[in-house]
């Protein structure tokens, strides 16, 4: 039986989470959206659910009742103060410390972001009130939508989101299809696999059906790389969330779990990890470049990299809006 209990979150007081000017972070690389800029409109883990794996820690405000938290102009304004500053960006990103759909300003937000900037804009979202109607109008002008679904079954959903008493697992999933048919961009649905809750074969049965019904452009399969929200969560290995594609195979499946190991490359190579670490030490290097020099094939560099930054033997950072490896 699992056995979960709370971390202390030290890390961030409350002078941290609410100093000014920090609705808008980043501009950060991301494995899922390139060169992101965050912004976060709702109240640190305000959130419908309490997810076992949150790298934000355990959810203060569990709720579902929408509502303005900021005033909207602040937001937009300090979004407009910051994008000149910015060479480059792939999205802005409505994600953050909680569920960004909770804030009822969304819809208002996007609209007016579309007027002063192109960047194409995302939300990440937990999915929980797309059943409602004006949750999904409000999102319709977004450019790409990341919802998750963990689970279809509601004793894996109950276990590992820790839900708001007031959502229903089948409400939620009707609302993911209905999200399918409102929405005209592409939705890329996260599954975030924990090890002994979710993975099992009825639970990845049910899940599979379901996102058959939901039909998403992509079925992004995550599983734990940072300190969760309650001690006790395993993290899948890549050869499990493998097989799960190859289970999954009628579905178009992509794994975004970071490799952390050497072990889970299955032909770890020294002396291309020397080469990369060669080559960005003489100058920082993009990951096109890499796949340029290398002939390497892009997944199979990002495994590497990955290995690499998780040593920290390497870093990624942004120059001239994109984003270079270069040695510690």
């Amino acid at each position: 039986m699992l056995q979960i209990r709370p971390y202390i979150w030290e890390t961030m007081t409350t002078n941290d989470r609410n100093l000014k000017n920090r609705h808008v972070f980043g501009p950060v690389p991301s494995r899922r959206l390139g060169i992101s800029l965050g912004i976060d409109v709702v109240p640190f883990k305000t959130c419908s659910l309490n997810c076992l794996y949150c790298e934000c820690g355990p959810t203060n405000h569990l709720s579902i009742e929408r509502r303005s938290f900021f005033p909207r102009q602040k937001l937009l304004d300090e979004l407009s103060s910051q994008l000149p500053e910015i060479p480059h960006l792939d999205y802005i990103t409505f994600s953050g410390s909680g569920e960004p759909t909770l804030n009822a300003d969304i819809g208002w937000l996007i609209t007016q972001i579309k007027k002063i900037s192109p960047v194409p804009i995302a939300v990440l979202t937990n999915g929980t009130l797309l059943f409602q109607g004006e949750v999904r109008l409000d999102l319709r002008q977004a450019d790409v939508i990341l919802p998750s679904l963990d689970a279809a079954s509601p004793n894996a959903f109950a276990r590992i989101n820790q839900p708001h008493p007031g959502l229903q697992l089948g409400r939620i999933i009707d609302g993911l299809m209905a999200l399918r048919h409102d929405f005209p961009g592409p939705i890329w649905l996260e599954v975030f696999i924990v090890k002994g809750s979710n993975d099992r074969e009825k639970e990845l049965s049910a899940l599979h059906a379901a996102i058959q019904r939901i039909k998403p452009d992509k079925v992004q399969l995550n599983t734990l790389d940072r300190p969760p929200a309650y001690a006790g969560i395993q993290s899948a290995d890549f050869s499990d969330l493998e097989k799960i594609r190859a289970l999954w195979s009628d579905l178009p499946v992509e794994i975004i779990k970071r490799t952390g190991r050497r072990e889970e490359i299955l032909e770890f190579s020294r002396n291309l990890e020397n080469s990369l670490l060669n080559t960005v030490r003489r100058r920082p290097l993009t990951l096109a470049d890499l796949v340029a020099l290398t002939g390497k094939d892009e997944n199979e560099l990002r495994q590497y990299l990955d290995v690499l930054e998780k040593e920290k033997k390497i870093k990624p950072q942004i120059i001239d809006g994109n984003i270079f490896f270069t040695c510690n």
